[in-house]
């Protein structure tokens, strides 16, 4: 039987979402919670990454129970929680096909990003909301959004692991993007096939910059789109991981 987890988690005690000789990323401590359950070794595979102190509402993951068990989908729910740190819980479990990956079976993501706009950011708002107390311009915030939509090359909006090959397709496709208005701030939405390494980050990072005044709104749409091999623009900021949350995965 194979079995779909909907996790969620605050990422800040983690080193983010994949495993890691550390052991302490929130892959290896689920896997670590199914084996004790199941009394023997299994494989947890994720819908892809988050980075460390990225925070998830709806991360999705899939494994194979052993043949040999009783346990309804339903039971695996408070089994793992009783095992997990507080900080991470299975929302949800639910049988599915057996050609379903977590991975492979996705079409699409959806992300927030939570901006606080006060002078001073609550202390319980540390690590889960990007703090600028510095004006921004909230018609620019929109306008610099609106160009993401479509599909374009975002290698300018990508960090490198540095294991990148020549033949990496860099085009992703943005659905939707919004900016709606929080007591304290902001929240950007993004609806898109898929995301490269860091790109919420990047993506979020350039648009409040030009909402700022930092950077031109002709000099922000330069960074789509540039032909391959040309000396490439970047985006100018990496928003912090404080505030961003993996808000679901797509299937079909």
């Amino acid at each position: 039987m194979r079995l779909k987890l909907t996790i969620a988690y605050d990422g800040r005690p983690y080193n983010g979402w994949q495993s890691q000789v550390c052991g302490n990323t929130v892959q290896d401590i689920v896997q670590r919670a199914l084996e004790e359950v199941a009394k023997q070794p299994l494989r947890l595979h994720g819908s892809g990454r988050t980075d460390t102190g990225v925070h998830a509402l709806a991360q999705v993951a899939h494994f194979d129970a052993p043949p040999e068990t009783s346990m309804n989908p339903f039971n695996w729910v408070p089994a793992l929680n009783c095992k997990l740190p507080a900080t991470i819980r299975i929302m949800a479990c639910e049988e599915v096909a057996p050609d379903f990956h977590s991975r492979f079976s996705a079409i699409g993501k959806i992300y927030h990003f939570d901006l606080c706009t006060e002078p001073v950011l609550p202390p319980l708002k540390a690590g889960m909301a990007w703090h600028l107390p510095r004006q921004l311009d909230a018609d620019v915030l929109r306008q610099a959004l609106s160009l993401y939509l479509g599909r374009h090359d975002f290698h300018a909006f990508a960090a490198y692991r540095g294991n990148e090959t020549p033949d990496i397709d860099w085009c992703r496709t943005i659905h939707k993007t919004e900016l709606s208005t929080l007591d304290d701030g902001y929240r950007i939405t993004y609806e898109g096939d898929g995301f490269l390494y860091k790109m919420v980050r990047l993506l979020t990072g350039a648009a409040v910059h030009a909402a700022q005044g930092r950077i031109r709104l002709d000099d922000f749409a330069a960074l789509l789109d540039q032909a391959p091999g040309l000396p490439l623009g970047k985006s100018p900021l990496c928003a912090p991981a404080d505030g961003l949350f993996l808000q679901a995965v797509l299937y079909p």
